[in-house]
């Protein structure tokens, strides 16, 4: 190797290091984990509810803007306040917190099925968010009158 090389060389590897270094200084991508995601049974094919727990592991506080399946073209995000739903862009997923989307509250909208499951199938989701990688969740297919009980909250932080 000659000289020049030598340099060119150096100065390469010194700024890749650099951006390495860089990257890892920044805020971590917030990391999302999904538990109890189920569908009840749908009474026709017009429309049906996605119920889950996100868990935001990471100090980054993100947004859920989007969901897609298989299963419908429509799928809509709704927040329900004063025992009224109404679609919304997106929901907040708080750092080191969870978004709980449940019966009676915010929850996943299926609208114009293209099929209607059955109790025991799966549904595949995939959730999106502004600032995670997209998770891709399987929807267990329940009775229409199942309602899981909130799951206790072992870690000593009551939310």
């Amino acid at each position: 190797m000659n000289a020049r090389t030598t340099r060119t060389l150096a100065a390469a590897l010194s700024l890749t290091a650099a951006l390495a270094i860089s990257g890892c200084s920044g805020k971590a991508e917030p990391k999302m984990t999904v538990s109890g995601a189920f569908m009840p049974q749908p009474v026709n094919d017009k429309m049906a509810g996605g119920f889950m727990v996100i868990k935001n592991g990471s100090e980054t506080a993100d947004k859920l803007t989007g969901v897609t399946s298989s299963l419908s073209d429509d799928l809509q995000i709704h927040e329900t306040k004063d025992q009224k739903m109404q679609q919304v862009q997106s929901m907040d997923v708080p750092a080191n917190g969870e978004l709980r989307l449940e019966r009676g509250g915010n929850h996943i909208m299926f609208m114009g099925l293209k099929s209607t499951p059955r109790v025991g199938e799966k549904v595949t989701v995939e959730l999106r968010f502004e600032n995670a990688a997209p998770v891709k969740v399987e929807l267990d297919v329940k009775d229409r009158t199942y309602n899981p009980q909130a799951p206790a909250d072992t870690s000593g932080n009551a939310h």
